[in-house]
């Protein structure tokens, strides 16, 4: 069986001969580190060896709770912001069908996002439109005090007890939190709501085959036990591969070299537009455990070919600051072909009998030379197939690449302390008790 593979061979041309042979040792002392657990934010690995952790009995828990949903909500909203929604979405994006939300059809609810920001014109329109559906909620938040989110939650929870009844209500709100403590804890031991467990030794970021991505994606009618077995395959594979044919060890070298070389920005793109919001878990998971101490790759994400007709310039003839790596897909779940035109006013017939993935593969290809010719490094990696399996497989590689880089790079991954700032001056400029002399500074410098 094929697995997730990184192929770097276009994007070490642009680097001094043994510049990522040079980083073997540092690969793997940051591994070594992360299974002995001597590196700064040693008590958030817990993510290293969950993958194989998981047991029959708890995909089976987190089953029958999402029967239960699946049962009585034709909607399900998730509560969560950051690592407690991303994920979850990444995956529920990718496997689903594109368009099936919009008629509200099939045997799987919907599955809508909340608490991942303050508009106030989404939530109005998000509980306008929840007034006709027969909905629950999954609340996702460790503190129960995460403002984004607690927001959310509060609008939703007293909805759904409106709507439904306390005793529905009940059965249709889950959380997903701390053990013991918080509000969101609370909230749910006074309820009576059932309640998974978010591990202390998870940051939220590499939380999404704990319970706040699984049982969304659970919910959404996809396979967890297939998503769960691609991570401990790939769990296995970087655990006893050599550096040359490790993928997480390839990917971690590879982009550190990089940057070295002066390649600050790295470039996320693919081919798959269902794989768009795993982009957008990638930035959070690389963004937020790089950026410190004034290091850090900046991570970028684009969607080709449809960015090619707005970023494509810029990758093209820009600064030459950037790396590009490529999220392949080697096979398309559907087979469709290009139909004869009789008129031929686009000039298209020469795709004639032809697949769209190939011309999907022939745009991706060109597109690598191009932009290698432009002198931008390539790094690519490879899916077999877009399911539950692969998709496991990349979350994994994924986790596991950022966390050696990030020791690579000399930082602590696993922290996020520049997250704080904006929080600080939010609650002084709306008088939350406790932030009185914050207020009155902030408020001088505002006058």
């Amino acid at each position: 069986m094929k697995n997730v593979f990184v192929d770097s061979s276009k994007a070490k041309q642009f680097l001094p001969n043994g510049a990522v042979e040079s980083l073997k040792e540092k690969v793997l002392t940051a591994q070594q580190e992360l299974e002995q657990g001597t590196c700064p934010g040693n008590d958030y690995l817990g993510w290293l060896h969950l993958p194989s952790e998981i047991t029959p009995e708890f995909i089976a828990e987190i089953q029958a709770t999402s029967d239960v949903l699946r049962q009585e909500c034709d909607t399900i909203v998730v509560a969560g912001i950051g690592g407690s929604y991303l994920g979850a979405r990444a995956v529920i994006e990718a496997l689903g069908n594109s368009f099936a939300w919009l008629a509200n059809k099939g045997e799987n609810p919907n599955i809508l996002f909340a608490g991942n920001n303050i508009g106030e014109d989404y939530l109005y329109e998000l509980t306008e439109y929840l007034k006709g559906c027969r909905f629950g909620v999954i609340n996702i938040s460790k503190s129960g005090t995460t403002t984004e989110t607690a927001l959310a939650f509060r609008l939703l929870k007293k909805q759904c007890e409106e709507q439904r009844g306390k005793e529905t209500a009940r059965r249709v709100i889950v959380a997903v939190t701390d053990a013991v403590r918080g509000a969101a804890r609370t909230t749910a031991d006074k309820e009576g709501y059932k309640s998974f467990v978010i591990p202390d030794n998870v940051g939220g970021r590499f939380s999404v085959l704990t319970p706040v991505g699984l049982l969304p994606v659970a919910c959404a009618g996809f396979d967890i036990a297939e998503l769960v077995r691609g991570a401990q395959d790939m769990e296995k594979i970087c655990a006893t591969a050599p550096f040359e044919e490790n993928p997480a060890h390839q990917y971690a070298a590879v982009r550190n070299a990089l940057y070295q070389a002066g390649k600050k920005i790295e470039i996320l793109a693919n081919f798959q537009p269902k794989l768009h919001s795993m982009n957008e878990w990638w930035k959070q998971l690389y963004g937020e455990s790089e950026g410190k101490d004034k290091l850090g790759i900046f991570p970028a994400a684009v969607d080709f070919t449809t960015d090619l007709h707005s970023m494509g310039q810029w990758i093209q003839d820009g600064e030459r600051s950037i790396f590009e790596t490529v999220v392949s897909v080697e096979r398309p779940a559907h087979k469709l072909l290009f139909p004869h035109d009789e008129e031929n006013l686009d000039g298209l017939n020469f795709l004639e009998g032809k697949r769209v993935d190939e011309v999907n593969k022939m745009a991706e290809l060109g597109t690598c030379l191009a932009h290698v010719d432009g002198g931008v490094p390539n790094v690519r990696i490879v899916m077999p197939e877009l399911n539950a399996y692969y998709l496991g497989q990349l979350i994994y590689f994924f986790e596991l690449g950022c966390g050696i880089s990030g020791r690579v790079l000399g930082v602590n991954p696993f922290n996020q302390p520049g997250v704080e700032a904006y929080k600080k001056n939010m609650f002084a400029l709306l008088d939350k008790p406790g932030y009185e002399a914050e207020s009155k500074a902030i408020r001088a410098r505002l006058s």
